[in-house]
């Protein structure tokens, strides 16, 4: 009996001698190339970047979780090549789009990196594929945009030539406890041979996959993930701003609930948030939602809260700067010179994406404050027209600062030595609590 498309392309992703394509090799994109190529596949990635190209053909790594000794391994065993090719996509028998899915001023989902990534797949599309997309979306992306281009205009049928899902990447840059590859993986087909086929794909590389009944489902659960996050990062931020009300210390105060052993779970204040995921993911849901005459209230109401910690933050930097706590003489925020420490979103790692620090330094800028930051893992940054380099003398310029504002709570830093040198400290993030140090001189958030 002659087999069909999708016996024939299961025997070939389970033997691992299915060709595999990543479109897209940022922080979701290059982990998964590496995983598969590491399982046994021939993977290309593939990026319009020729820098990330060249980077990886060479044998090195543009994404600090993913070691460049592996890289170069997979290189050279000829396991893992890059390009800017779309054209070898014609030899690709699994391919999983990792693009950005970023927000517009507008608030508005910004798919234009799928819809150029799925035309030129279009290009190339061929009966035996199996595509995933990984990029974060509203619910019904898979199905309303990529179903069309990718299957139905180029005449072949979902389930039975083309097998087509949706897999949530669930990277949390700086992990090393929980990573690509053993991170639980959520696929959801647009049929039920669609999800086999992408859970037979995975399950050769990943520990564990979670098959789910449609590619709706496995969209839904990413931006549940997130709101869960956002939302209760929301409740927390402006549990802060109550607690400063009420002259109460709000890091002692969840500390203290978190000794509950049940029905609580322990989330932290901040300046507000940062990465791809949390500040962006539920406002493709809000988006989808109000398309639908429904407003997702949560979601509004924290994402309102979060926005507006920045200016929280640097309201809290002016009040520190006028009552000096220490006993130092007051000052106006315009005019002062203020060194904000850290500007990644989370500590230890080199990603700058939607960090809050870049809105906090340029509020301050705006106030007429002279900035200055420091940052170990990030040397330089350009956003929104400004433009910065992280200061090499961090002492001196700790010393010089009228104000030190811990933005990012990066392991390296040497707070007791910094308590000794600043004047004043506002600090976001608890930095200096959680290395037991304490002084009048120090503002919490």
């Amino acid at each position: 009996m002659t087999k069909n498309h999708k016996e024939i392309l299961e025997e070939r992703l389970q033997a691992k001698t299915a060709r595999v394509a990543i479109l897209g090799l940022g922080y979701v994109g290059l982990p998964l190339a590496v995983v598969f190529a590491d399982a046994g596949f021939e993977v290309v990635g593939i990026d319009p970047d020729r820098s990330k190209v060249e980077t990886i053909q060479r044998g090195d790594s543009h994404i600090q979780d993913v070691p460049a000794s592996l890289v170069k391994r997979l290189v050279e065993t000829g396991k893992l090549k890059a390009t800017s090719d779309f054209a070898v996509l014609q030899e690709a028998e699994a391919v999983s789009i990792c693009v950005p899915t970023p927000l517009r001023k507008t608030g508005d989902p910004d798919l234009s990196f799928i819809f150029s990534a799925t035309e030129e797949l279009a290009k190339y599309m061929h009966p035996g594929m199996v595509i995933v997309l990984e990029s974060t979306t509203y619910p019904g992306t898979t199905r309303e945009v990529l179903l069309p281009k990718l299957v139905t205009e180029v005449g072949l049928t979902a389930g039975e030539e083309i097998f087509l899902a949706f897999s949530p990447e669930r990277v949390d840059p700086g992990r090393e406890d929980w990573t690509t590859l053993n991170t639980p993986k959520v696929v959801g087909g647009i049929t039920l041979a669609c999800s086999e086929v992408a859970a037979t794909w995975y399950q050769q590389a990943l520990k564990t996959v979670v098959p789910v009944s449609s590619a709706e489902v496995a969209e839904m659960a990413k931006l549940l993930e997130n709101t869960f996050r956002m939302i209760n990062i929301g409740l927390v931020n402006e549990m802060a701003i109550m607690c400063n009300r009420l002259g109460v210390d709000v890091w002692e105060v969840i500390d203290a609930a978190a000794t509950k052993p049940f029905g609580f779970m322990k989330f932290t204040p901040g300046p507000g948030l940062g990465g791809h995921c949390i500040p962006i993911d539920p406002l493709y849901l809000s988006w989808k939602l109000r398309a639908l005459n429904y407003n997702a209230r949560f979601i509004e109401l924290a994402s309102e809260i979060n926005t507006n910690m920045p200016r929280y933050v640097v309201s809290r930097v002016q009040d520190a700067l006028n009552e000096q706590p220490a006993g130092g003489e007051s000052k106006p925020l315009k005019g002062s010179r203020l060194l904000v420490l850290g500007a990644a979103y989370k500590p230890d790692i080199d990603d700058l994406r939607e960090s809050p620090a870049l809105d906090v330094i340029g509020l301050l800028e705006q106030k007429g404050a002279v900035v200055s930051y420091h940052d170990p893992y990030i040397p330089q940054f350009r956003h929104d027209g400004i433009e910065m380099h992280s200061v090499t003398d961090l002492y001196a310029a700790v010393e010089q600062a009228d104000c030190v504002v811990v933005i990012t709570n990066h392991k390296v830093y040497d707070y007791a030595e910094i308590l000794r040198r600043a004047k004043l400290i506002v600090d976001t993030r608890n930095a200096f609590g959680a290395a037991g140090l304490s002084h009048l001189k120090i503002v919490k958030l």
